[in-house]
C-alpha cells in the first residue's frame, strides 16, 4: 500500500495548485473525490461478491454432507425396520405371512372433519335474543338507512 502522510499531502496539494491553478482545482478535487467513491464502492461490491460465492460453495458442501447422512440414517432405519417385521412375524406365529398380510387387517380411520359445519367464523358472546330484547343493533346500517328507518312519523 502507498504509504501517505500529512506531508506527502501537503506536498501534492501544492503541486495541483501551482500545475491546474486555483480556479479549476475545486472541481477537479469534487471529480477526484467521486471518482474515489465509486471505486471504493466497486470494491466493495466485488468484496462482498466474492464472500457470497464463498459461503454458497461452503452452504452447498453443508447439504451434500446433510444429504449424504440423511440416506444413511434412512437405509438404517429401513433395514432395522425389515428386521424388526421378520422378528415381529416370528414372535407372533404368522411366519408365512407377509406385511400386506398384516396391513390388511387393520382399518384406515376415515378423515377428520370437525363437528361444526361453519368453526371458523366467531360465535357472539351474547346470544341473539337477548340481543333483541335489549334492542342492540345486529345488521350494520348506512347513514341514510339509518335516517330512513328512525325519521319521526309526520302527526296529522
Amino acid at each position: 500500500m502507498i504509504d501517505l502522510g500529512v506531508s506527502k499531502l501537503v506536498m501534492i496539494g501544492a503541486v495541483a495548485l501551482i500545475v491546474i491553478g486555483p480556479e479549476k482545482l475545486p472541481r477537479v478535487a469534487r471529480t477526484v473525490g467521486t471518482l474515489i467513491g465509486k471505486a471504493q464502492r466497486y470494491l466493495s461490491d466485488v468484496k462482498s461478491e466474492v464472500s457470497r460465492s464463498i459461503e454458497l460453495d461452503e452452504l452447498k458442501k453443508m447439504k451434500t454432507s446433510m444429504e449424504d447422512a440423511a440416506k444413511d440414517v434412512s437405509k438404517s432405519i429401513q433395514t432395522n425396520a425389515a428386521e424388526f417385521e421378520k422378528d415381529w412375524a416370528d414372535a407372533t406365529g404368522a411366519a408365512g405371512s407377509t406385511t400386506e398380510d398384516h396391513s390388511s387387517r387393520f382399518e384406515i380411520p376415515p378423515e377428520y372433519r370437525h363437528p361444526k359445519k361453519n368453526w371458523r367464523l366467531k360465535q357472539g358472546a351474547m346470544p341473539n335474543w337477548f340481543k333483541a330484547r335489549a334492542g342492540v343493533r345486529t345488521k350494520a346500517l348506512s347513514g341514510a338507512a339509518r335516517v330512513a328507518r328512525y325519521r319521526p312519523t309526520k302527526f296529522n
